[in-house]
């Protein structure tokens, strides 16, 4: 077995979002343990981990709204200010990885990505590649990006996954947070979708619901629809999406045996 799987953790889940810059240690110490069991067991399957912002860079992006684009000197400010907090949460997670005895290296965007009206358009990956074949965890996060047409921007986990994906064809792509899926009722959450396709989605999307706390770069909508752009154009790729607050699923999603909304061409 030696496929790769796209793993985002996201911000709603290692931080408090309503709170400004509070990460949740003893949350990443556990997700960073689920990790490194499952890599124990000498699988092969080859793992990129990203992870959002969460109340680090979203609240400072929000601050300064740089993800439209930066152009002055304030907004140059704030494109600076949101990838140090971005980097400050980062290093929280990377703690908890060596901390969980796992050899991982850091893809900082802001230093390695170059977008074009808030996507990726250059992105030397061979580090990256580099690492997967020596057995270190590649990690990426939302981090600020300088855009060849808005200046500067920020770019999503999800952002960065969609160029991954496109260059170097997983698998899987899972996206851990709170939510323990895809609800056709939300907010209600009294229907949890199994699985979505194109055509289910087109009937449902008008159910699907927005993250909650700060959040610039899109909720769970955005989420849904990029996967669903993904899966249709790589033969063989599904996404899932699940809660990893609940003990045990993130290590279960890993092998491929977690609950959440499955989402398949």
């Amino acid at each position: 077995m030696n496929e790769l799987v796209l793993l985002k953790l996201g911000g709603s889940l290692i931080t408090d979002k309503t709170r400004p810059y509070m990460a949740r240690h003893d949350m990443l110490a556990d997700l960073a343990a689920q990790i490194a069991a499952v890599r124990a067991r000498g699988s092969g399957m080859r793992l990129i981990l990203g992870h959002g912002s969460g109340s680090f860079g979203h609240t400072a992006a929000k601050e300064y709204g740089t993800r439209e684009g930066v152009h002055g000197a304030e907004d140059w400010k704030g494109f600076a200010e949101v990838h140090y907090q971005a980097a400050q949460l980062n290093h929280f997670v990377m703690d908890a990885l060596h901390g969980a005895g796992i050899s991982a290296l850091a893809f900082p965007p802001s230093g390695t990505v170059i977008a074009s009206d808030g996507k990726v358009s250059a992105w030397e990956t061979t580090p990256i590649r580099m690492a997967l074949a020596n057995g270190i965890l590649p990690v990426v996060y939302g981090d600020v990006a300088f855009d060849e047409v808005r200046g500067g921007t920020i770019l999503s986990t999800e952002d960065l996954f969609q160029h991954l994906a496109r260059q170097l064809h997983p698998e899987r792509i899972l996206l851990a947070g709170l939510e323990a899926g895809v609800w056709a009722d939300f907010p209600a959450r009294t229907r949890l979708l199994n699985g979505i396709n194109p055509r289910s989605y087109a009937e449902l999307r008008a159910s699907v619901g927005a993250s909650h706390g700060a959040d610039v770069t899109g909720g769970m909508e955005s989420k849904v629809g990029l996967m669903l752009e993904l899966v249709q154009e790589i033969d063989g790729l599904e996404a899932l999406i699940f809660s990893a607050e609940e003990p045990g699923n993130l290590a279960r999603a890993l092998i491929g045996d977690a609950p959440g909304t499955k989402i398949s061409a």
